[in-house]
């Protein structure tokens, strides 16, 4: 009889202190800032509480968990509104495929101004969405007085400089579409943007030279007014008057928000007041630098490498070649094909490719130039034939010696016939394959605005060569 009773006692106990258990895990519950867990079934209840055997440490544990949850789903509600404000706070503004990308991607503010950080720009560039966040960070003086001491000089320059650089720098809106002209012109056009650059003509480019021309190929200058007379009559040679429109109107009401950034008549393109990581890359900390053609081709090379090695090494995974299916991701990846289109590239090339090799930093490098090099190409081939017909192998790799001054290797040039050589017979139709590598270069931009980046360089270019042969009389 007294077993008995033990027994019962045992037992009776155990469930009371079930019951106390699941009467403070209800009390743990409700004080979680979520309702995830009083969503639960009272028969979930229990299996969870026998699973965690009823003690107040796994209680503890448990409610740590459910608070750890209700955090993550708070943030990441709090991460869509935020994103989902600045969508709908942008929607009646105006604003380029460029503006817009970069308003995307640009992680911190300073004086009222959105910036990217070096992270940011080459993020921009390989990737279709930014990293998750929160919101923008607002950066206070003394963090951007450091990055003084960050940045290194154009001398000490390499092609890992803005992944060392990482979060440790702001790059304007200006600098962001001078920087994306880089990576799509071929290096005979480098001496080009170095003579842009130099107004004076000493083969020297110093700061205030770098922001004139550079707010005038973004199309932020909108004025002429406490500019020098000497750099004034050069403006006006390089860019007419009749090209000096506002982008946007000034807003009748100023709303609150990302808006009130970019919203205005200059809007992203306003002036600054801070040193950028560029500025203090090219002119110092003092910004009384120069930089000559040497320093500006170096920087704009290094820039290249930078982002093709940085596409590369996403596919490689640390080995010293990517594979063919890797190397046509990576030139279809910006393209406009519709789904079915672009794995009909991909079967073709997998069907046609029975030994991979593998494909080389260096062969890809090669490629990418070629690329940049795709309107002499365009050039080459109208003049090579005259007729609309398909050129072959041999072909294409004299093409692109013309243009580019050195060969690219048969492989590459089988594997680039066996992505677009529709019906494999050996040619190529050359007009679809400029078309589609349009997109690749461009890196998913199809239309870039008059004012924006390079093409102002040839317009400007263009006003200077048909000033100079008008003649005087």
């Amino acid at each position: 009889m007294a077993k008995v009773v033990a027994r019962l006692t045992v037992k009776s106990s155990a469930l009371l202190t079930q019951r106390q258990s699941l009467t403070v895990y209800k009390a743990c519950c409700r004080n979680a800032s979520t309702g995830f867990a009083n969503k639960l079934p009272p028969r979930n209840t229990q299996r969870l509480l026998m699973l965690v055997g009823g003690s107040v440490a796994s209680l503890a544990a448990l409610t740590a968990f459910i608070r750890l949850r209700s955090a993550a789903n708070t943030a990441n509600a709090m991460r869509k509104k935020s994103l989902h404000r600045d969508d709908s706070d942008l929607e009646n503004v105006k604003l380029t495929a460029r503006e817009r990308r970069f308003i995307k991607f640009a992680s911190v503010e300073y004086e009222d101004q959105l910036y990217m950080t070096p992270q940011d720009f080459l993020e921009s560039v390989v990737e279709q969405e930014p990293r998750p966040r929160l919101k923008r960070r607002v950066l206070s003086c003394e963090e951007v007085e450091k990055y003084k001491d960050n940045t290194p000089a154009v001398k000490k320059g390499s092609s890992r400089l803005f992944r060392n650089l990482r979060d440790k720098g702001i790059v304007s809106y200006t600098e962001y579409l001078f920087l994306l002209s880089i990576l799509t012109k071929p290096k005979s056009g480098f001496r080009i943007a170095f003579n842009m650059f130099d107004t004076d003509g000493n083969q020297r480019v110093d700061k205030a030279e770098f922001l004139v021309i550079i707010s005038i190929l973004a199309g932020a200058y909108k004025s002429l007014q406490d500019v020098d007379p000497k750099t004034k009559a050069i403006m006006r040679r390089l860019v007419p008057y009749e090209d000096h429109t506002p982008i946007k109107s000034l807003a009748v009401s100023r709303p609150k928000g990302l808006r009130n950034l970019v919203d205005d008549a200059e809007g992203l393109q306003r002036r600054h007041v801070v040193s950028t990581t560029l500025q203090l890359h090219l002119f110092g900390k003092r910004g009384t630098g120069v930089i000559n053609y040497d320093n500006f081709y170096r920087f704009m090379d290094n820039l290249q490498t930078e982002v093709l090695e940085l596409e590369f090494n996403e596919f490689s995974k640390g080995q010293s070649f990517i594979t063919e299916l890797d190397f046509a991701k990576i030139l279809l990846r910006y393209t406009y094909l519709a789904t079915d289109e672009y794995d009909v590239f991909l079967e073709r090339l997998l069907h046609r490719v029975k030994d991979e090799q593998g494909i080389s930093f260096n062969d890809f490098r090669d490629f990418c130039h070629f690329l940049n090099n795709l309107d002499d190409f365009t050039i080459a081939m109208r003049m090579y034939t005259l007729a609309d017909r398909s050129i072959s192998k041999d072909e294409f790799a004299r093409a692109a010696k013309i243009c580019t001054g050195y060969c690219l290797s048969q492989h590459i040039i089988d594997t680039v016939f066996a992505i677009f050589d529709a019906d494999g017979d050996g040619m190529l139709h050359y007009k679809e394959f400029i078309a589609i590598m349009k997109d690749r270069l461009h890196r998913g931009f199809r239309s870039v605005a008059k004012s924006e980046g390079w093409d102002a360089f040839k317009h400007c270019l263009y006003h200077e060569m048909a000033a100079l042969k008008k003649p005087s009389y």
